[in-house]
């Protein structure tokens, strides 16, 4: 195998020029990437009644969405490093606003998740090499702040989600929620094409096919298993069947990387420890942040008696928090390093999640706001340097690859925090009350309390795990140092 390396962006004046009109035409993307997560969901009850469908059945719009990204986002890291990344990612928004384009025409719910999966395939390209474009094109010193402002943009779609996606469904329909894309997303491709460079870096290698499907299976079937599994429990045979082939092809997914010459997904990168244990840790915020995100709704509505608008305006203090450290804690992180600070946001994390495992039916709501600004301010300190830290540990021949990684343990992150909050919540009512629970019951706060508590103080152990992991990667890194600058000063006193 070998690879195309003429020059580097770094060098080509005209390319750091215009780096941040680049990076503004990747955040576009980011931001409607994810916002399309979101987005839909205020807007599934009234497709539950347009389309004449239970609930259950609508929720495959974004569930659809979600598996169909992370099905293929590995595929399409590694076609990044094939075909070249800009290239991927001019075509992913494309056909981005094409699939966004037909759900707003999608009478039926089939059409609507076919669809979905259209528009999936292109935000998994777009997602699957923007970092990847990003720690090409930016200079080691910029890096951090560059990383940060994705993270920014990922945060923003979190905020504006829910809120635009209510003025756009009482106003104008439910299918302006995907039509909305198009007209920003044109702007964005005249703007990307006339400011992308064209890919300097490709790697000469095969598409590798039996990874790729085997790849495939194991999310479908993993996800089919763990989310169906919220609703049925998770003795059904269907549902055990489902996570038992998801466990054979994903070892028979390794088995066939470690003897292929080109494989899907760069194995060799996981010998990195500073790669690993940054993915690892990664993986085990989003799970933990997935479980605030699911259990917050419920505690601020139900449990305090906020009204909707008023529970959304307390709980945006977690993404607004994002927004505001995360540049700052990436441009720091240039400067001082990022396994500090991955640290320090970290342990921010653990005491808000212990924190909120305190709160109780009559908890000030200034308190409320307090753990919730401090979980936000944990995140923004941790995402961007830790992103900072995947991207720079890895060749550049396998940055499509590490950045597909990132972006899909973000997502398998989401998905298992969801599947532990609701599991947990639900699995501890039902032994309080004495029969299966899945919802709250009336006059019976304390039992969905007793859950939150337990369901919290997990998340919170999640992260004291990344916590601890961190904290022994830095006090390792500082060993390796002092002991290299001993190393420097006995030559130089022998010398």
């Amino acid at each position: 195998m070998s690879s195309i390396t003429r020059a580097t962006y770094q060098e080509d004046a005209d390319v750091q020029k215009r780096r941040w009109i680049i990076l503004i035409v990747l955040n576009l993307f980011t931001f409607m990437s994810t916002l399309d997560g979101s987005i839909v969901n205020i807007a599934l009850p009234v497709l539950s009644g347009k389309l004449g469908l239970p609930m259950a059945q609508v929720e495959w719009v974004t569930t659809g969405y979600l598996m169909a990204i992370c099905s293929v986002i590995l595929f399409f890291g590694r076609l990044g490093d094939i075909a070249g990344k800009i290239r991927m990612f001019k075509i992913g928004t494309v056909v981005f606003i094409i699939g966004s384009l037909l759900c707003g025409f999608s009478g039926t719910l089939p059409l609507l998740v076919a669809s979905r999966i259209v528009q999936a395939l292109g935000a998994s390209m777009t997602m699957a090499n923007s970092q990847g474009i990003v720690t090409d094109i930016f200079p080691a010193n910029e890096r951090g702040k560059a990383l940060g402002l994705i993270g920014t943009f990922v945060s923003l779609g979190s905020i504006a989600g829910p809120s635009l996606g209510g003025i756009i469904v009482a106003n104008l329909g439910w299918e302006y929620i995907f039509w909305v894309n198009v007209p920003i997303g044109l702007i964005a491709i005249l703007f990307g094409w006339k400011v992308l460079p064209k890919d300097l870096i490709r790697v000469k290698a095969r598409i590798d096919v039996s990874g790729s499907l085997l790849f495939a299976v194991f999310i479908v079937a993993l996800f089919a298993g763990l989310l169906l599994g919220q609703q049925s429990g998770y003795g059904n045979t269907g549902i055990i069947l489902s996570l038992v082939v998801a466990a054979v092809s994903f070892a028979a997914f390794l088995w066939v990387e470690l003897r292929k010459p080109e494989p899907l997904l760069q194995l060799n990168l996981f010998r990195n420890p500073l790669f690993s244990v940054s993915i690892l840790c990664g993986f085990l915020v989003f799970a933990a942040n997935f479980c605030f995100n699911i259990i917050s709704p419920f505690y601020t509505q139900n449990m305090l008696g906020l009204s909707p608008s008023s529970a959304g305006f307390l709980l945006m203090l977690f993404p607004i928090m994002m927004v505001i450290v995360a540049p700052i804690s990436g441009a720091l992180s240039d400067k001082i390093g990022s396994e500090l600070l991955t640290f320090a946001g970290l342990i921010v994390m653990v005491i808000a999640q212990f924190g909120l495992a305190q709160l109780h039916e009559g908890s000030p709501i200034t308190l409320v706001g307090l753990w919730i600004a401090m979980l936000g301010i944990g995140g923004g300190l941790f995402q961007s340097p830790n992103n900072s830290l995947v991207m720079s540990t890895v060749p550049r021949t396998q940055l499509g690859s590490a950045g597909s990684v990132n972006s899909l343990v973000r997502n398998v992150g989401m998905v298992v925090g969801i599947t532990i909050a609701t599991t947990t919540l639900f699995n501890v009512m039902s032994g309080l009350a004495g029969h299966r629970v899945t919802g709250l019951i009336p006059g019976r706060p304390d039992i969905f309390l007793a859950g939150m508590h337990v369901v919290f103080s997990t998340s919170a152990a999640i992260c004291l795990v990344a916590a601890l992991l961190t904290g022994l990667r830095f006090l390792r890194s500082k060993q390796h140092a002092g002991a290299g600058q001993r190393q420097a000063g006995e030559g130089g006193s022998r010398g």
